[in-house]
């Protein structure tokens, strides 16, 4: 099964990574599966040997009214759907920080977009300082990019409140 709670998605990885295995890890919403989300997925698996994504939960997007579009159930089957996926559980807290403590992954990705971005929010410095404390590196991938925001505001109306 490709689809785990954290808890035991923890114990996989500590199995996988005393067999050597270099655990990546993706965090994110991943409201509207897009070609940019597959090709990062891609490029993320490259870097190791078992790629993880950790999906935002509901209560915890923050991408505006009447998002996610898609629930947490469905952007996490969409996920493990991918072959390039090994593993998928949705996050418990409203950033990737506890959730770095738990997994350890040796490698954590971000997008392109994210490389030389001053993150005001402050979640991206902290993922990063966890990252030092568990001895993880940041890594990014260089693929298209799309906005799942600006694709959703362009192609589909809103929600009829």
């Amino acid at each position: 099964m490709k689809i785990l709670e954290l808890e035991e998605l923890a114990k996989k990885i500590e199995v996988l990574k005393s067999e050597g295995k270099k655990i990546v890890l993706c965090h994110g919403c991943f409201d509207l599966m897009h070609p940019g989300h597959i090709k990062y997925f891609q490029a993320a698996k490259k870097m190791g040997d078992v790629l993880v994504v950790t999906v935002s939960p509901d209560i915890y997007v923050d991408k505006g009214n009447g998002r996610p579009v898609f629930n947490q159930t469905l952007r996490t089957e969409s996920i493990a759907a991918l072959e390039c996926v090994d593993y998928v559980a949705i996050n418990l807290w409203p950033t990737a920080v506890e959730t770095l403590r738990l997994l350890r992954p040796n490698i954590y990705v971000k997008g392109q977009e994210f490389e030389n971005k001053e993150d005001k929010t402050g979640k991206l410095q902290q993922e990063q300082e966890v990252l030092v404390e568990i001895g993880a590196e940041m890594r990014y991938t260089h693929e298209i990019i799309f906005s799942s925001t600006k694709l959703l505001n362009q192609h589909f109306k809103p929600p009829v409140s």
